[in-house]
């Protein structure tokens, strides 16, 4: 669908739906490292998505901000929903 008939569906244009923003809050995600536990928000811009063939090599990956630890975590399908979703840099890996 496209904006032109979201709009036209609610009766109103694209810009007059978003007139009384002020602003646009960043997107960060929790984490945590397995090495030093650390619990921690991270933006968008500090994690990385890797999307493979099956569900076994497609995973996420960022650096412990606290230790310096390089964390990769599997992604399941609810997972690469929200960090796509979220603005995360997404790398998709093919198989020959």
């Amino acid at each position: 669908m496209s904006e032109s008939s979201v709009a036209g569906v609610q009766g109103m244009s694209v810009a007059s739906a978003f007139a009384g923003m002020r602003s646009v809050s960043a997107v960060v995600f929790r984490a945590g490292c397995p090495d030093c536990r650390g619990s921690f928000e991270l933006a968008a811009s500090a994690l990385r998505l890797a999307i493979g063939a099956t569900s076994r090599s497609t995973f996420y990956s960022f650096t412990c901000p606290d230790c310096g630890a390089s964390v990769r975590k599997p992604a399941g399908e609810r997972i690469v929903e929200l960090l796509t979703g979220g603005g995360v840099r997404t790398l998709r890996l093919h198989t020959p």
